[in-house]
Parts: structure tokens; C-alpha cells; sequence
């Protein structure tokens, strides 16, 4: 039997989170929380850490790797920032309206077919033994991938908000369907460090 155990963590807070630019790094807390994501991760026996291409999670990923410093790390577009899924707007709230008019025809196309691909390379059990793998990437991919794995309806992966540096597990089984085993666990990082990246009104 053949057991993925898929770790996803979003990328540490970004400086200027109100700027989309690929330039864009991680501020002083956002470093401070992908240094702890690291520690937490330490001792487990990953087989790799993927991320996206944009500098937040570059930069995430550097910082989580210092904590890891055998396992190797790889840039991947499959790991990047792209609209996963071009759901209908009709009957969905104001914001998610909104969020989905600002994509462009182009991202509509590309963004659904790179999920795809990132749902066939990392959404699967091995043919055979045990892979434990991380991705650190963004709220989109994560949403969608916790949508894919509950076999929820498409348009669900809107309103799923993981945390910066919060980490999501899904085991995918070779026996069964998959199983979300954590979403957003943030037990790695103290009170200060949490619920960032959220709207202010999600904050507990």
C-alpha cells in the first residue's frame, strides 16, 4: 500500500501585504513565522520541500529548509499563485464577486490548468511505501487542494483561509480516499504570529 502524507503551508506574511508583486518579500513577521514552521517540521523525515516561484515563498521556503538542511528544495510552478478553478460569480457573496471579476481570461484558462497538474504531481498515493512531502505555496492552491481531498463542490475552495505559516496535512491513501488530517494548525507559532493573512473579521 502506498501512503502520501502532503504537508501545504502557506507563505510567511508579506511586506506591504496590500501590493501583488512577485518582488514582494516577507516581513519581519513573516520571517519569524516560517523560522518556527521549520522548527516545527524538524524531525520529520520529508522527502522534499516544493514551493512556488514568487519571493514570499522563496523566501519561506529558505527559512523552513534552514531547519531541514538535508532535504533538498525545489522551485515549482505547480506551488504558485494562480486562480485554481473559474467559478461562477452568479449567487456568491459581494468580495468573492469581486476576487473573481479582477481575473483575467488568461488567468482563467492557465490558473485551472496548473491546479490540475499540481492536483495529478501531488494529490496521489504512491504506488507504493511511504513519501512525506511540503509545499509551501499559496491560499489558493491550499483551498482548493482541502476541497479536492473533502470531494466538496468546486465553488467551496472560496472561504477557506489558511493562516500565514499555517499548516495543512492531507493523507492520500493507496485503500481509501483521502483524509484531511489538519487544516491551519498554528500551534507553532505564539499569539502574536497568528491570523495574519486573514481578513481583520476572521480573527479569533
Amino acid at each position: 500500500m502506498g501512503v502520501r502524507l502532503l504537508y501545504l503551508a502557506r507563505h510567511g506574511e508579506q511586506e506591504h501585504a496590500e501590493v501583488e508583486s512577485p518582488e514582494v518579500g516577507l516581513s519581519a513577521r513573516g520571517r519569524r513565522q516560517a523560522t518556527l514552521l521549520g522548527e516545527r517540521l524538524r524531525d520529520l523525515p520529508l522527502r522534499a520541500v516544493h514551493h512556488g516561484p514568487l519571493r514570499r515563498t522563496t523566501q519561506t521556503a529558505e527559512l523552513v529548509a534552514e531547519s531541514l538542511p538535508d532535504i533538498p528544495v525545489y522551485a515549482s510552478e505547480l506551488a504558485g499563485d494562480h486562480l485554481p478553478h473559474d467559478t461562477d460569480p452568479a449567487g456568491l457573496p459581494p468580495s468573492y464577486a469581486k476576487l473573481l471579476a479582477g481575473c483575467s481570461a488568461a488567468e482563467r484558462v492557465d490558473g485551472p490548468r496548473v491546479t490540475a497538474a499540481a492536483v495529478a504531481r501531488f494529490a496521489t498515493a504512491p504506488t507504493d511505501g511511504d513519501v512525506r512531502e511540503l509545499v509551501v505555496t499559496h491560499a489558493f492552491l491550499i483551498a482548493w487542494l482541502v476541497r479536492h481531498a473533502l470531494g466538496a463542490p468546486e465553488r467551496r475552495w472560496l472561504g477557506l483561509n489558511p493562516h500565514n505559516a499555517g499548516l495543512t496535512v492531507i493523507r492520500y491513501s493507496s485503500a481509501g480516499p483521502p483524509s484531511l488530517i489538519a487544516f491551519n494548525d498554528v500551534a507553532h507559532l505564539p499569539p502574536e504570529l497568528r491570523g495574519t493573512g486573514l481578513p481583520a473579521d476572521y480573527r479569533m
